[in-house]
């Protein structure tokens, strides 16, 4: 029962995905074309939601669900890092024509050959989880 509430906000937070067809291939694609402002437009949003709702628990310390300050470290500073980074997700996100939030959406949508793209991203998390020491981080 007690996560319950995160079941139906992971619910209404597919629905709103799916309604708003951030989950669709074609809106993907149109977006890596810069053919539509579309997806922009929902990345937009999401980070003005974002940013306010990170200065709202900043200005108004607030407390997690067990009461403990929520503390929110600094990122280190880098370029290179983000970067590459940012091109890895980007040419995966592009190539798949998914990014790793609707992978779960699709298959609870019934696409099931979006596994195959579960399955790598698993694989891929699991083979960075064994060589991050030996990268320059």
């Amino acid at each position: 029962m007690k996560f319950i509430k995160f079941l139906l906000v992971g619910l209404v937070f597919g629905i709103v995905l799916t309604k708003s067809e951030a989950v669709s291939w074609y809106r993907i694609y149109e977006m890596f074309h810069f053919q539509s402002f579309h997806m922009f437009g929902i990345i937009g949003v999401a980070v003005v939601t974002g940013v306010i709702g990170v200065q709202v628990i900043k200005r108004r310390n607030l407390k997690d669900i067990s009461g403990q300050p929520i503390i929110i470290a600094d990122k280190e500073k880098g370029f290179t890092r983000y970067i590459v980074g940012g091109t890895l997700f980007g040419l995966g996100w592009g190539l798949v024509g998914t990014c790793p939030g609707p992978i779960f959406i699709l298959i609870g949508a019934g696409f099931w050959g979006i596994g195959v793209v579960l399955l790598g991203s698993l694989l891929g998390t699991y083979l960075y989880g064994l060589i991050k020491n030996k990268l320059p981080h």
